[in-house]
């Protein structure tokens, strides 16, 4: 009898491959729908493994599906590899140190993301071959996840339409199952139209946008005390009329992010803060338009997924790091505070536990945390059955989004947790993929969910992918 499952020594024999390929990922960090040269190398190294390729899916140029295979269920992994403003670090170093003339760096691990996914397609489709077992595998190159929404677009333009199954990841510090509570949201714009005039010597005939957005924020700060306890209303000034205070100001422009525990309780909040913009402009006399920047859905869960994902990262046990990885990892540790270590054991379900720089355990299953977070993962998650995990690819208490997460990026933290992961996704493609009855579960489940609330796409239809023209 084996001691090791063929699929894990399929993504072994790539592994280093992959690293390699999430390095030179790690080393060109690509904003939104900026990610030019990250696809460019996608689409290469599905090339290089025999898939064919598809391009420009959405309308979005940035965005790459690579396919194996013929005939049975088809298969995805959905993988990621946009970058973060601001998180430029140079990798390796346990202190703030950004790299010379970079702004960007990958400061969520997405260069890992879109490794494991692709190593795991690219293993499974390796096994089916060797094996001579119907099917199709695909790698979805997902653009634009930090903000930008591709899944959505990508979701509302039918390129899952046939998909049987997903599966995905994200990068973090403890390994487990990713319990699909995830906040829907939605960006919008609200540009206020006033009048302007002279501060001093006629402000009486002046109608301030200014004072039009204040008023806004003042409403939804009120509205905070009669909204579901997990929603999250956030704003920016993306122009705030100028920087003369003797004008009044004629036209302001403020971002609203509202998130929600669902479509509905979003759709319900977003009219509300709604309202209070018009009321702005009822007490300011001026007008207002609005434009939707982005939108996704909350994650749908999947039990029969989940139960199977949840077995093999039992099965496979945490990744195992040597001596060099624990010394970053404390190295790591002493940028952090003692409410981070602290938090990222509390937010897997666990007890603190003291010196324990790297994960040596999986998550529990039962675990049910609060709604945090988006992700355009929701919508993939309403049109096709989806599961994801967490990884281990840092320091425990690594916040994401910070220099730390950058500074890690191409560690041996990294890639083992990352092998890691495209071990888990791979052994749990294939064992739906062998079984009939558990894919025929994992469909009912969807479509069970799907009576209880049909999804509705939150993007409205005018709205088109911001694309950057090259």
């Amino acid at each position: 009898m084996k001691n090791i499952d063929e699929i894990w020594a399929a993504v072994d024999t790539l592994g280093d491959v992959f690293c390699d390929f999430s390095d030179r990922i790690w080393d060109t960090p690509e904003l939104a729908y900026d990610e030019y040269r990250s696809v460019d190398t996608q689409q290469a190294m599905l090339e290089r493994h025999g898939f064919r390729i598809t391009r420009n899916l959405a309308g979005i140029p940035t965005s790459v599906m690579g396919e194996a295979g013929e005939g049975g269920p088809v298969i995805a992994f959905l993988g990621e590899f946009d970058a973060l403003p601001g998180l430029s670090q140079e990798a390796g170093l346990a202190r703030c140190s950004p790299v010379d003339d970079a702004d960007n760096g990958h400061g969520c691990g997405h260069n890992l993301l879109g490794g494991a996914a692709m190593l795991a397609a690219c293993a499974l489709k390796d096994w089916m071959a060797e094996k001579g077992i119907a099917g199709r595998v695909r790698y979805y190159g997902c653009p634009a996840e930090e903000g930008g929404a591709a899944k959505t677009f990508m979701v509302r333009d039918g390129v899952f339409d046939d998909v049987d199954f997903a599966l995905s990841w994200h990068p973090g510090s403890i390994a487990g199952p990713f319990y699909p509570a995830s906040l829907a949201n939605i960006r919008i714009d609200f540009t206020f139209h006033g009048r302007a005039s002279h501060a001093a010597a006629s402000p009486h005939l002046g109608r301030s946008a200014l004072d039009a957005a204040e008023l806004m924020n003042i409403g939804v700060n009120y509205l905070r005390e009669h909204m579901p306890s997990s929603a999250r209303v956030h704003y920016a000034y993306l122009d705030a009329g100028g920087v003369a205070p003797n004008v009044v100001q004629s036209k302001v422009t403020i971002r609203y992010l509202i998130r929600a525990d669902d479509l509905r309780q979003l759709r319900e909040l977003t009219e509300r803060v709604r309202k209070i913009a018009r009321g702005a402009t009822l007490m300011t006399e001026t007008r207002v338009e609005e434009g939707v920047v982005s939108a996704v859905s909350n994650l749908m869960g999947n039990t029969p997924l989940e139960d199977t994902i949840y077995s093999n990262l039992i099965r496979l046990g945490p990744p195992r790091f040597d001596r060099e990885d624990y010394d970053f990892a404390r190295e790591i540790q002493k940028t952090l505070t003692p409410q981070d270590i602290r938090s990222a054991f509390l937010s897997a379900g666990l007890p603190p536990r003291a010196d324990v720089p790297l994960c040596d355990m999986i998550a529990p299953r039962e675990f049910v945390p609060p709604p945090f977070g988006s992700t355009d993962v929701g919508d993939v998650s309403w049109v096709v059955p989806t599961v994801q995990m967490w990884g281990a690819t840092c320091a425990i208490g690594t916040q994401l989004h910070s220099w730390q997460m950058t500074a890690q990026g191409k560690s041996g933290i990294a890639h083992k947790g990352m092998i890691h992961a495209a071990k888990v996704m791979a052994a749990t493609a294939r064992d739906v993929l062998m079984a009939p009855a558990l894919l025929e579960r994992v469909k009912a489940d969807h479509d069970s969910r799907l009576a209880q609330e049909p999804y509705v796409c939150p993007m409205p239809d005018e709205v088109v992918p911001p694309v950057q023209d090259k």
